[in-house]
């Protein structure tokens, strides 16, 4: 038998005027998108915004459906939408802001798997980290290197 360990790191910013201006401007985005989401059944609404190497800023929220599954998460909708309108630009950083319209949310609040397994595929794709900026409503800042930093040991096409 052999062990295996494996860690990830994070970086807990307190406040959003930690971060470079940049990066603010993304998360802004981010919660700006979140308004606009859909989601009367859970009201739990999700933004996403991302930073492709051109520059573009794309957003994206959460979209739900009476008939679950099939709505879907604001990190996929921003992404997919990404990959069809810029499909040979490199993403290099993501913002999510998530949080419920019945409590405060004031923790980070990180991609659920699914969206963590969706990131996956574009951060081996453009075989480029994809810098992850994730909170709740308000609160910490919670920053990671990597898709890969948050889903360690992914499945990928290698495999297939």
């Amino acid at each position: 038998m052999k062990k295996i360990t494996i860690e990830s790191t994070f970086e807990v910013h307190d406040t959003i005027g930690e971060l470079a201006t940049p990066i603010q401007n993304l998360i802004q985005k981010a919660s700006e998108a979140r308004k606009k989401a859909y989601a009367p059944y859970s009201k739990f609404l999700v933004g996403a915004a991302l930073e492709l190497e051109n520059g573009e800023i794309i957003a994206g929220n959460n979209q739900e459906n009476a008939s679950y599954p099939s709505g879907l998460c604001a990190e996929r909708t921003a992404i997919y939408y990404a990959g069809a309108k810029f499909p040979n630009q490199k993403i290099l950083r993501m913002a999510i802001v998530a949080g419920s319209t019945l409590n405060p949310t004031i923790k980070p609040i990180p991609p659920c798997g699914a969206c963590r397994q969706a990131l996956s595929e574009y951060e081996v794709k453009q075989n480029r980290p994809m810098e992850l900026y994730f909170m709740g409503t308000s609160g910490q800042i919670a920053y990671s290197k990597s898709v890969e930093n948050i889903l360690p040991w992914i499945f990928d096409k290698t495999v297939l």
